[in-house]
């Protein structure tokens, strides 16, 4: 069956807000502008919702609308509406990685942040274990970074006692912290 109308005469009527136009434009194009948005998205909802998009705008801008080739104009709009929702789309997806990725740097940072705190008050509780003399030198050696004989002259003590206690605070910090030790 022939159209009753050429394209040029249904863009003249459209133009004219004839929705019998709008509506014939639709049936001839519906299913060729589905399928070309069908086979890009590659999704049945996505494609209608695109196709539903272009008739929208078409019937919204039927006044200030020059079209020439009607055919070429709307696969021409709905290559366009597909390119933009396909950049917008992965624009989303790398928004939503961003997103994501900030939250486990925090959630990470949070947890170093307690697994650090909790480990520093445990090295204070077992450091207070300490007897005195020990601990002195323990804090010299590891946390003031002093050689065993600067500290031997410092505490007027030999240097064997020096890495006795040294040994002894090791012994002792590594029994009561092995529960952060890991297995790497």
């Amino acid at each position: 069956m022939k159209p009753i109308f050429t394209d040029e005469q249904l863009v003249i009527q459209l133009s004219e807000s004839s929705k019998r136009a709008f509506e014939e434009v639709y049936n001839r194009y519906w299913y060729k502008l589905f399928c070309i948005a069908y086979h890009q998205t590659a999704s049945k909802e996505e494609a209608e919702e695109l196709v539903h998009d272009l008739f929208e705008s078409l019937w919204n801008r039927r006044a200030e609308s020059n079209i020439k080739h009607l055919s070429s104009y709307l696969v021409i709009s709905m290559k366009y509406l597909i390119t933009n929702h396909v950049k917008s789309k992965i624009t989303w997806r790398r928004y939503q990685e961003y997103v994501l990725l900030n939250k486990m740097q925090e959630i990470s940072s949070t947890e170093e942040n307690i697994e650090f705190n909790d480990l520093s008050e445990a090295i204070d509780k077992a450091m207070k274990k300490l007897p005195e003399k020990t601990s002195r030198v323990f804090q010299l050696s590891r946390f003031e970074n002093q050689s065993v004989k600067n500290i031997a002259k410092e505490l007027h003590i030999s240097e064997k006692a020096v890495e006795y206690h040294i040994t002894r605070s090791l012994k002792i910090l590594k029994d009561n912290l092995s529960i952060y030790q890991s297995d790497n």
